[in-house]
């Protein structure tokens, strides 16, 4: 948005009020109303620069955001799924095995003990 100039503000009111019938003749009343229009007209400039800033550090918020949820989303490159995928699979077949061998030696456990108690 463009900034609005200060006597642009004024200029619309006495062209608003003339066409209403109100005719604004230079004197105290007009400079008060003059006055006026040049603090809205400041207000409204400075806070169009507020909004313009307050919205670029948005943007980059949200492009850090997008990177960063990117960064822990997005697939492995190539060589290294290729290298945890083969991993991930020996690892996946060694736990069955693994447990198969510990419930072995807990049923050999378990019969030595029954022996030695004699049943």
């Amino acid at each position: 948005m463009s900034e609005i100039k200060k006597e642009e503000m004024f200029g619309n009111l006495k062209s608003f009020l003339k066409s209403k019938g109100i005719d604004i003749q230079e004197g105290s009343y007009a400079n008060g109303i003059r006055r006026g229009c040049d603090i809205l007209t400041d207000t409204v400039n400075m806070s169009q620069r507020a909004f313009d800033r307050a919205k670029v550090a948005v943007d980059e918020g949200l492009d850090k955001a997008r990177q960063t949820v990117h960064e822990y989303t997005a697939p492995k490159s190539g060589k290294q799924s290729a290298a945890s995928g083969s991993s991930s699979c020996s690892h996946a077949r060694a736990k069955p095995q693994a447990k198969r061998a510990a419930s072995a030696k807990v049923k050999k456990a378990a019969s030595a003990n029954s022996k030695k108690r004699g049943k």
